[in-house]
C-alpha cells in the first residue's frame, strides 16, 4: 500500500471524527466533547495534508501557523460574550476569503493544468460563494458591531438587481470554463459576486442576523468543499460538505422559528415593516413599574419560576447572578427552570452557551416547544432583556412585520416581571404589549443589577 493510501484512510478517519463531532453538538450534554473530537479531525486532516501536498516553503506555513493561533487563542481569551455573534460573522468571513485565496492560487499558478469542465466549475463555484461569504459576512459583523446602522438598508429593485448579479455570476463562470486563460472573467466573477454579497445582506437587520450567521456558515462550508474538488482533497470536500449541510439544517430551523421563508432568505429579503406603530398607543400609562424587594416578595409564595434570557442578560452579562437567583429560590423548594427561544439573541445558541457558562444545569433548559404548554402552571416568568421573543403582537397583530413568528407564551404566567433598562424597542424595533398587561411588572434597570438586589432581598427575607 503506498502513501497516497494511507493518506486517504488518515482523512476518512478525519472525517469520521468530523461527523462524531457534529452529532456530538447536536447535545449541550455532549458539546465539549463533540468539539473536542472535530477539533481532533482537524488536526489530523491537516497534518496529512502537509505531508501529502508539495509545500514551497515550510516555514511559511509554520509562520502563518503561528500567527494564525496566536490571533485565535488571544479572541478566544478577549472576546466578550455579548461580542460573540460579531465572531462568528468573522470568521464565517475569513472562512470564504480563504477558499477565495485558494480558487486564485490554483487560478494563478496552474491556468495550463486546470483545462477540465469539472476543475474550472469548481473555481468558478469556489470563487462565487468564497467571496459572497466573505463580503456579506463582514457586512453582516458591522452591523452587529454597530459601526454600520443594524437596520435594513437597500434601495428600489434590490431583489432584481440581486438576481442579476447571480445570473452574471453563472454566466461568467460558464466563460470562464470555456476560456480558462482569459483571466478578465476571474476578477469580474470575483468584484460581482464579492458585491452580491454587500447586496444580500445589506437589507437584513439585526432582528434576523441569527438566520443570516447560520446561512453564511452554510455558505462558507460550500465554498470550501468546492475548494476540496478544486484541490483534489478529500478532507476538504467532506468538511465543506459537513458545514455546508448543517448550516443549511440550521438555517431552516431558523427560519422557522421566525416565521421566514428560506427562499427571501436566499435573497436578502426578510421581515417587512409594517406601519409605524406608536408606543404611546401601546402602552397609555398601564406600565407598573416595580422594586427589586416587590418581586422578591412575590417569588416568596412561588412554587414554578421560569427565566427567559434574551440579548439584554448578555449585554448585562448577568448570567451568573441568575443562577445564583436560582440556587437561592431552589434551595426554598422552588422550581425553576429556562426558557431557550431558537433565536434568543444574536446568533444560534447564545443563550445556551451563556447559561452553561454559569454552570446552569443543561437538564433545566427547556426550548420553546417544550416550555410554552407549561407557562399557564408558572407561577412567575422572569423576562431579561427577551423583547421580540415573547412579543404578543406576533400571535394577534397581523399587520406587525413579526405576525407569525413563534414566540415564548410568557403573558400566560400568572405574574411576569421583566427586567429592562428602558422601554426601548428591541431589534425588530416594535414596542411590546407584554409590558402593558395586567400580570406585568416591569424592573427597570441593569440587568445583572437587578438580579443581585432580587438575590439579596430574597435572603433577608
Amino acid at each position: 500500500m503506498d502513501t497516497s493510501h494511507l493518506i486517504d484512510l488518515g482523512y476518512l478517519f478525519a472525517a469520521i471524527l468530523f461527523v462524531l463531532g457534529i452529532k456530538g453538538l447536536t447535545k449541550p450534554r455532549t458539546a465539549v466533547r463533540g468539539n473536542k473530537l472535530a477539533a481532533a479531525g482537524m488536526l489530523i486532516a491537516v497534518v496529512l495534508t502537509l505531508l501529502h501536498k508539495g509545500i514551497i516553503s515550510y516555514k511559511l506555513i509554520i509562520l502563518g501557523g503561528i500567527i494564525g493561533a496566536t490571533i485565535g487563542v488571544t479572541l478566544a481569551k478577549r472576546i466578550e460574550m455579548t461580542a460573540m455573534p460579531q465572531l462568528v460573522a468573522a470568521l464565517n468571513g475569513f472562512g470564504g476569503g480563504s477558499s477565495v485565496a485558494i480558487a486564485a492560487a490554483e487560478y494563478f499558478t496552474g491556468i495550463g493544468a486546470l483545462q477540465t469542465t469539472i476543475t474550472m466549475t469548481a473555481l468558478g463555484i469556489t470563487t462565487m460563494v468564497g467571496a459572497v461569504t466573505l463580503t456579506g459576512s463582514f457586512v453582516a459583523f458591522a452591523k452587529l458591531q454597530e459601526l454600520i446602522d443594524g437596520k435594513p438598508m437597500g434601495f428600489p429593485g434590490m431583489r432584481q438587481a440581486n438576481v442579476v448579479l447571480v445570473a452574471l455570476a453563472f454566466i461568467l463562470i460558464f466563460l470562464l470554463v470555456k476560456n480558462p486563460e482569459a483571466s478578465g472573467y476571474f476578477w469580474l466573477l470575483l468584484l460581482i459576486t464579492a458585491a452580491l454579497g454587500v447586496l444580500l445582506v445589506m437589507p437584513i437587520g439585526g432582528a434576523d442576523m441569527p438566520v443570516v450567521i447560520a446561512l453564511l456558515n452554510s455558505y462558507s462550508g460550500v465554498a470550501a468543499a468546492s475548494a476540496g474538488f478544486l484541490m483534489d482533497n478529500n478532507a476538504l470536500i467532506i468538511t465543506g460538505a459537513l458545514v455546508g449541510a448543517s448550516g443549511l439544517i440550521l438555517t431552516q430551523i431558523m427560519c422557522k422559528a421566525m416565521n421566514r421563508s428560506l427562499t427571501n432568505v436566499l435573497f436578502g429579503v426578510m421581515a417587512e415593516g409594517g406601519e409605524a406603530i406608536d408606543q404611546d398607543e401601546v402602552y397609555a400609562g398601564k406600565v407598573k413599574s416595580s422594586s427589586a424587594d416587590e418581586v422578591a416578595m412575590i417569588l416568596e409564595t412561588a412554587q414554578r419560576v421560569v427565566v427567559v434570557p434574551g440579548f439584554g442578560l448578555a449585554m448585562a452579562q448577568a448570567q451568573h447572578a441568575v443562577r445564583d437567583l436560582a440556587d437561592t429560590l431552589e434551595a426554598n423548594g422552588v422550581e425553576v427552570e429556562y426558557a431557550i427561544h431558537p433565536v434568543a439573541g444574536r446568533m444560534p445558541g447564545h443563550m445556551n452557551v451563556l447559561l452553561a457558562e454559569a454552570e446552569v444545569s443543561y437538564d433545566k433548559l427547556k426550548d420553546m416547544d417544550e416550555i410554552n404548554p407549561t407557562f399557564e402552571q408558572t407561577d412567575v416568568a422572569i423576562v431579561i432583556g427577551a423583547n421580540d421573543v415573547t412579543n404578543p403582537m406576533a400571535r394577534e397583530d397581523k399587520g406587525s412585520p413579526i405576525y407569525g413568528m413563534p414566540i415564548l407564551n410568557v403573558d400566560k404566567a400568572r405574574t411576569v416581571v421583566v427586567v429592562k433598562r428602558s422601554l426601548s424597542p428591541g431589534f425588530a424595533g416594535l414596542p411590546n404589549p407584554l409590558f402593558a398587561m395586567d400580570n406585568t411588572l416591569m424592573l427597570f434597570g441593569d440587568g445583572k443589577q437587578a438580579i443581585i438586589d432580587i438575590n439579596a432581598s430574597l435572603k433577608e427575607g
